[in-house]
């Protein structure tokens, strides 16, 4: 059997559309197995069990609860002040921080409106 650095080797050894394909196909049956391993623990956790439905009632076990947060949840805080000024238009200001020029003078901000 060979190794993996071999396979390696004889795919280098290909022209590069033979490569492109191969590497596409790798990727596809990498893909595939994470969608599979996914559906397979999905489907035995019941996490796609709706109660009342039909797979719920095929497999014999009760729906899975979801927990859901509580109202006073910390998070919403910086969503909420975040909000606070939702009349203004949104924008960046670049502040100038360099010190200031041969002049004496500080170099005007700039604001940039989008």
């Amino acid at each position: 059997m060979k190794t993996i650095f071999e396979h390696i080797e004889y795919a280098k050894g290909k022209p590069h559309h033979v490569r492109k394909q191969i590497v596409f196909a790798t990727a596809g049956l990498g893909t595939a197995l994470v969608a599979f391993v996914w559906l397979a623990g999905s489907l035995s956790t019941d996490a796609f069990a709706i109660q009342g439905s039909n797979f719920a009632d095929s497999t014999g076990r009760p729906a899975a609860d979801v927990d859901r947060p509580s109202a006073d949840v910390a998070g919403l805080a910086g969503a909420a002040s975040a909000l606070s000024d939702i009349d203004s238009p949104a924008h960046i200001e670049i502040v100038d921080t360099s010190p200031a020029t041969s002049s004496g003078r500080q170099s005007e901000q700039t604001t940039i409106p989008f």
